[in-house]
Protein backbone atom coordinates (compact mmCIF):
# COMPACT_ATOMS: atom_id res chain seq x y z
CA UNK A 1 0.00 0.00 0.00
CA UNK A 2 1.28 3.44 -0.91
CA UNK A 3 0.18 6.88 0.14
CA UNK A 4 -2.31 8.60 -2.14
CA UNK A 5 -0.67 11.43 -4.10
CA UNK A 6 -3.63 13.77 -3.47
CA UNK A 7 -2.31 14.72 -0.03
CA UNK A 8 -4.91 13.21 2.32
CA UNK A 9 -2.31 11.02 4.08
CA UNK A 10 -4.46 7.97 3.34
CA UNK A 11 -3.44 4.90 1.41
CA UNK A 12 -4.22 5.03 -2.31
CA UNK A 13 -6.56 2.03 -1.94
CA UNK A 14 -8.56 3.88 0.75
CA UNK A 15 -8.61 7.26 -0.98
CA UNK A 16 -8.58 7.82 -4.75
CA UNK A 17 -7.90 4.23 -5.84
CA UNK A 18 -11.55 3.11 -5.94
CA UNK A 19 -12.46 6.10 -8.14
CA UNK A 20 -9.59 5.35 -10.52
CA UNK A 21 -10.95 1.79 -10.70
CA UNK A 22 -14.44 2.96 -11.74
CA UNK A 23 -16.37 3.87 -8.60
CA UNK A 24 -18.24 7.19 -8.80
CA UNK A 25 -16.69 10.01 -6.76
CA UNK A 26 -19.30 11.13 -4.19
CA UNK A 27 -18.29 14.82 -4.22
CA UNK A 28 -16.65 17.34 -6.52
CA UNK A 29 -13.69 17.51 -4.12
CA UNK A 30 -13.23 13.72 -4.25
CA UNK A 31 -13.27 13.89 -8.04
CA UNK A 32 -10.76 16.77 -8.00
CA UNK A 33 -8.39 14.80 -5.77
CA UNK A 34 -8.76 11.66 -7.91
CA UNK A 35 -8.08 13.64 -11.09
CA UNK A 36 -4.88 15.03 -9.54
CA UNK A 37 -3.91 11.47 -8.61
CA UNK A 38 -4.59 10.40 -12.21
CA UNK A 39 -2.23 13.14 -13.43
CA UNK A 40 0.47 11.88 -11.03
CA UNK A 41 0.00 8.26 -12.08
CA UNK A 42 -0.33 9.03 -15.81
CA UNK A 43 -3.90 7.70 -16.08
CA UNK A 44 -5.04 9.57 -19.17
CA UNK A 45 -8.07 7.34 -19.73
CA UNK A 46 -9.44 8.26 -16.28
CA UNK A 47 -8.88 11.95 -16.98
CA UNK A 48 -10.82 11.60 -20.23
CA UNK A 49 -13.67 9.64 -18.59
CA UNK A 50 -14.11 12.30 -15.89
CA UNK A 51 -14.48 15.19 -18.34
CA UNK A 52 -17.84 16.59 -19.32
CA UNK A 53 -19.06 15.67 -22.78
CA UNK A 54 -18.13 19.15 -24.04
CA UNK A 55 -14.60 18.99 -22.53
CA UNK A 56 -13.89 15.45 -23.70
CA UNK A 57 -13.80 16.50 -27.36
CA UNK A 58 -10.70 18.63 -26.71
CA UNK A 59 -8.72 16.07 -24.65
CA UNK A 60 -5.93 14.22 -26.43
CA UNK A 61 -4.76 11.18 -24.44
CA UNK A 62 -1.64 10.71 -26.58
CA UNK A 63 -0.61 14.32 -26.01
CA UNK A 64 -1.18 13.89 -22.27
CA UNK A 65 0.89 10.70 -22.15
CA UNK A 66 3.75 12.36 -24.05
CA UNK A 67 3.88 15.25 -21.58
CA UNK A 68 3.30 13.06 -18.50
CA UNK A 69 6.71 11.44 -18.85
CA UNK A 70 8.41 14.85 -18.45
CA UNK A 71 6.30 15.95 -15.47
CA UNK A 72 7.06 15.38 -11.78
CA UNK A 73 4.08 16.26 -9.58
CA UNK A 74 5.04 17.89 -6.28
CA UNK A 75 1.77 18.45 -4.41
CA UNK A 76 -1.83 19.58 -4.30
CA UNK A 77 -3.12 22.44 -2.16
CA UNK A 78 -6.90 22.75 -1.94
CA UNK A 79 -7.71 26.41 -1.28
CA UNK A 80 -11.51 26.33 -1.04
CA UNK A 81 -14.61 24.52 -2.19
CA UNK A 82 -18.16 25.65 -2.85
CA UNK A 83 -21.09 23.26 -3.19
CA UNK A 84 -20.18 19.98 -4.87
CA UNK A 85 -21.66 17.79 -2.13
CA UNK A 86 -23.39 14.47 -2.52
CA UNK A 87 -26.77 16.14 -3.19
CA UNK A 88 -25.54 19.07 -5.32
CA UNK A 89 -25.57 19.33 -9.11
CA UNK A 90 -22.63 21.76 -9.42
CA UNK A 91 -19.56 22.61 -7.40
CA UNK A 92 -16.23 24.38 -7.53
CA UNK A 93 -12.80 23.59 -6.12
CA UNK A 94 -10.01 26.15 -6.02
CA UNK A 95 -6.60 24.53 -5.90
CA UNK A 96 -2.91 24.94 -6.63
CA UNK A 97 -1.06 21.96 -8.10
CA UNK A 98 2.73 22.15 -8.11
CA UNK A 99 4.86 20.26 -10.58
CA UNK A 100 8.25 20.27 -12.23
CA UNK A 101 8.54 20.14 -16.00
CA UNK A 102 11.87 20.34 -17.81
CA UNK A 103 13.59 21.56 -14.60
CA UNK A 104 11.11 24.42 -14.19
CA UNK A 105 8.88 24.48 -11.11
CA UNK A 106 5.32 25.48 -12.00
CA UNK A 107 2.30 26.25 -9.84
CA UNK A 108 -1.00 25.70 -11.58
CA UNK A 109 -3.72 27.78 -9.83
CA UNK A 110 -7.25 27.00 -10.93
CA UNK A 111 -10.88 27.36 -9.96
CA UNK A 112 -12.27 24.08 -11.30
CA UNK A 113 -15.98 23.76 -12.04
CA UNK A 114 -17.75 20.44 -11.75
CA UNK A 115 -21.21 19.27 -12.79
CA UNK A 116 -23.10 16.01 -12.76
CA UNK A 117 -23.68 13.99 -15.93
CA UNK A 118 -25.55 10.69 -15.64
CA UNK A 119 -25.33 10.93 -11.82
CA UNK A 120 -21.52 11.18 -11.88
CA UNK A 121 -19.34 14.18 -11.14
CA UNK A 122 -17.36 15.45 -14.14
CA UNK A 123 -14.96 18.32 -14.70
CA UNK A 124 -16.79 20.89 -16.82
CA UNK A 125 -14.76 24.12 -16.94
CA UNK A 126 -12.18 26.21 -15.11
CA UNK A 127 -10.85 29.67 -14.48
CA UNK A 128 -7.05 29.82 -14.49
CA UNK A 129 -5.36 32.05 -11.93
CA UNK A 130 -8.61 33.20 -10.28
CA UNK A 131 -8.48 36.57 -8.61
CA UNK A 132 -10.44 37.69 -5.59
CA UNK A 133 -12.91 40.49 -6.28
CA UNK A 134 -11.32 43.91 -5.77
CA UNK A 135 -11.70 45.45 -2.35
CA UNK A 136 -13.72 48.64 -2.40
CA UNK A 137 -12.50 51.15 0.13
CA UNK A 138 -14.71 54.09 0.93
CA UNK A 139 -12.78 57.24 1.74
CA UNK A 140 -13.88 58.96 4.94
CA UNK A 141 -13.47 62.72 5.17
CA UNK A 142 -11.65 64.11 8.21
CA UNK A 143 -14.73 65.91 9.52
CA UNK A 144 -17.21 63.08 8.87
CA UNK A 145 -18.41 60.80 11.66
CA UNK A 146 -15.98 57.95 12.32
CA UNK A 147 -17.16 54.68 10.73
CA UNK A 148 -16.32 52.79 13.94
CA UNK A 149 -19.52 54.20 15.47
CA UNK A 150 -17.95 56.19 18.32
CA UNK A 151 -19.86 59.37 17.42
CA UNK A 152 -16.64 61.35 17.17
CA UNK A 153 -15.29 62.99 14.02
CA UNK A 154 -12.97 60.72 12.06
CA UNK A 155 -9.99 63.06 12.62
CA UNK A 156 -10.44 62.85 16.43
CA UNK A 157 -10.96 59.06 16.48
CA UNK A 158 -9.55 56.40 14.11
CA UNK A 159 -8.06 58.98 11.72
CA UNK A 160 -5.84 60.50 14.42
Amino acid sequence: MSDCPCGTNKALDECCGPYLDGAAAPTALALMRSRYTAFVLGRGSYLSETLSTAQRADFDIEEFEASAADTKWLGLDIRQTADGGENDQTGTVEFVASYRSQREKIQHHELAKFTRENDRWVFSDCILDPKAPPRIVQKVGRNEPCPCGSGKKFKKCCGA
